[in-house]
């Protein structure tokens, strides 16, 4: 607990903590400053994450111990929730338009939180302080309440007052716990909603457009929620069609609008590399005569072109190498947050995603990814498309890949709601470790469809895919 002295202000250390406050024997009740100190300092360095993730906890402003502290986290919420934007010098500004400013301690008490901690790395750390000194005073005040109307209520039947009681203890554990359970009855209605759009709009998509005839008719578009796994060895062109299908998310296509942003997570190659890669497949223009200058004029102009159009594509590249899937969700969060109309998230790839315990095996630190990643699916309510290497299997044996060539597949296979394997033509010869100019991406996996093949082109001088044509 905390002795630090507070700013002066209406809430002074030299007045009452909290009204609400019970005091029992001269015990002070649970509670530490430092922690909530930490915890509103994090959301003014992040509110985008912090603020979100305090949300989705439902945290009250009650929770703070302090009044103080309630009436900067109220207001911090109400600001993000109206403007998404979040910093002290607006938060002073709000206070001071609802005559709230001097009561908190002033602009300098706000100053001081923001500097009170440096990174908000320990921010779950605050979190979990702050609500479990709240569920502590609760329980504390429930558990006096009780013992007073026991005393004092010597007419009122007893089950009925046990089943008061239970009543005030159950809301205090169902705070703790969030509630996803719901009536079969909100689904169903969902359920035939979607039916009834299907039967009206025959051959529309359920979900994004890939860009691709084949995956669209086989997978009805990209839906939502959805984890999608697309698996080759190396050098098979995996990440060149996730950046081709990320492209035709979130640029026009074939006289087709944009659909949604698309954030992509690359661990493996640079930001740069992926803007060339999306750069030359927009203006369909070979890396390698870029490479020897021998592009006339017209090649220029096309990637000018392409140039202006990607620069205002809603698309945003994370080329962290090193990133826990902690992290990566936090981000995902983040960017989400701050941008809107975002629909699809790549991820390249699942086995360079490093588990929050390295001490751990890796076996088990690829189950926890793996959840992960279908977590993040449903949290955000977009498809997630991972690329994923496979086991060398199928070169050694001369074969198309099948699911259990999945490198570390067991938690994979059972998490993944679609599963593409990227491989050579059962024709294209013994050479089974680089790409063709066709390809065949296999759906191993499809929890809300059929299984089978798709053919692709592919033009390896620009390192696109395209839809398949003899």
């Amino acid at each position: 607990m905390s002795t630090k002295p507070f700013p002066e202000g209406k809430y002074s250390d030299k007045k009452k903590a909290s009204p609400t406050a019970l005091s029992l024997a001269g015990l002070t009740p649970p509670h530490s400053i430092e922690a909530e100190k930490g915890l509103l300092a994090a959301c003014l360095l992040d509110p985008a994450e912090i603020i979100s993730r305090c949300m989705a906890q439902k945290l009250p402003p009650e929770a703070f111990y302090h009044p103080a502290h309630q009436v900067v986290f109220e207001v911090s919420c109400d600001l993000f929730e109206s403007k998404s934007m979040l910093d002290a010098q607006v938060l002073a500004e709000e206070l001071r338009s609802r005559n709230k400013l001097e009561e908190v301690g002033g602009f300098v008490y706000l100053a001081e939180l923001t500097s009170h901690i440096e990174t908000t790395a320990h921010a779950n750390y605050f979190l979990d302080k702050v609500r479990e000194h709240y569920t502590r005073r609760r329980l504390i005040r429930t558990a006096s309440l009780s013992i007073e109307r026991c005393f004092s209520s010597d007419h009122q039947d007893v089950e009925l007052l046990v089943d008061e009681i239970e009543k005030e203890i159950y809301s205090i554990s169902d705070g703790q716990v969030a509630d996803t359970t719901h009536p079969v009855r909100e689904a169903v209605v969902e359920a035939v909603t979607l039916v009834k759009r299907m039967i009206e709009n025959k051959g529309v998509l359920t979900g994004l457009s890939s860009g691709f005839r084949g995956i669209d008719k086989m997978l009805s578009g990209l839906k939502p929620t959805e984890m999608i796994v697309l698996a080759a060895r190396p050098s098979m062109g995996k990440t060149s069609l996730a950046l081709n299908i990320a492209e035709r998310v979130s640029m026009s296509h074939e006289g087709r609008p944009a659909q949604a942003g698309t954030l992509v997570f690359s661990l493996e190659m640079g930001a740069e590399q992926l803007a060339m890669r999306l750069l030359t497949g927009r203006a369909k223009i070979g890396v390698s005569r870029l490479r020897d200058g021998i592009i006339n004029r017209d090649e220029q102009e096309q990637i000018a072109a392409a140039a202006v159009e990607l620069k205002e594509a809603p698309i945003w590249i994370d080329d962290s190498s090193q990133v826990t899937i902690n992290q990566l969700r936090a981000k995902a969060r983040r960017v989400f947050a701050r941008n809107k109309n975002m629909g699809l998230i790549v991820i390249d790839y699942l086995q360079l995603v490093a588990g929050s315990d390295p001490r751990i095996p890796r076996e088990q630190q690829i189950s926890e990814i793996s959840r992960g990643i279908k977590g993040l699916a449903k949290e955000l309510k977009v498809p997630v498309i991972v690329l994923s290497q496979l086991n060398r299997d199928s070169e050694k044996e001369k074969r198309q890949p099948k699911l259990s060539d999945l490198r570390e597949s067991g938690s994979i296979e059972q998490d993944a709601d679609v599963v593409l394997l990227l491989a050579r033509p059962k024709d294209a010869g013994d050479d089974f470790s680089v790409a063709a100019d066709k390809a065949d991406l296999i759906i191993a996996k499809q929890r809300a469809g059929a299984v089978g093949e798709i053919k692709l082109n592919f033009i390896r001088d620009i390192t696109r895919f395209e839809d398949y044509t003899e």
